[in-house]
């Protein structure tokens, strides 16, 4: 069952690896076949020199496991409440990268300070509200991903167009149209999170023209792009 989309995440799993992303088994990638309603995702603690497409484990969108041997990822309900509120995402990916983590632990959001920032994300990339001590104790991952869809609502925010979040004092999670796509998020989240920290270090003043981000957002993804090859 979805063998292709097995090796895919699969591989966008090998690639938080070899960007530096994950050490140890500290993250997962996912990707969903909309029309089956079927998530393929990393089985959890698997070392990821020894992964395999056929390890991935597969499950519904309520998380009951349709094909696999082993767990799935622990983070598998904060995956699920992601897809479920945005429909348009196809893939998501959490890591613990260094920086982007320490952003998350400081329970503060990363700036939106300069071109690169906007070029792939609209808006600072938010942070969730702190969370209560009865939802961590009781069904903590998927209280999780309710945090993150609260915290665009209550600030307006498009996860297509900001296609990123920090959780709270864990870390950051990304997505995309494709998986591959939610895996460049994460690596272009941790190197902005990097280039915010130097930033504020050198001017703890600095911001960005708001007429620069949308030339650089728009360029990229507006009506009329022109950035890279038709």
């Amino acid at each position: 069952m979805l063998e292709e989309l097995k090796e895919r995440v699969c591989e966008a799993n090998l690639a938080l690896v070899r960007h530096g992303l994950v050490v140890l088994t500290w993250g997962n990638a996912s990707a969903i076949d909309r029309e089956c309603g079927r998530i393929v995702i990393k089985p959890s603690g698997v070392a990821y020199d020894a992964m395999k497409p056929e390890d991935m484990v597969v499950v519904d969108l309520e998380g009951v496991v349709v094909e696999g041997s082993g767990r799935p990822s622990s983070d598998t309900p904060t995956h699920l409440a992601l897809y479920k509120a945005f429909p348009t995402i196809g893939g998501v990916v959490h890591t613990h990268s260094t920086h982007a983590t320490a952003w998350a632990q400081a329970a503060r959001p990363v700036p939106l300070l300069g071109t690169t920032h906007a070029d792939v994300f609209h808006t600072d990339v938010p942070v969730t509200d702190e969370m209560p001590d009865d939802r961590i104790r009781d069904a903590y991952e998927a209280a999780t991903g309710e945090s993150i869809i609260a915290a665009f609502r209550r600030l307006g925010i498009d996860p297509n167009e900001t296609p990123a979040a920090l959780a709270v004092h864990h870390g950051p999670f990304t997505w995309g149209a494709t998986v591959e796509k939610a895996v460049e998020h994460a690596v272009t989240l941790e190197a902005v999170a990097e280039m915010a920290a130097h930033t504020l270090a050198l001017n703890p003043d600095s911001r960005m023209n708001p007429a620069m981000t949308e030339k650089h957002y728009s360029r990229k993804h507006g009506s009329g792009a022109y950035y890279g090859q038709p």
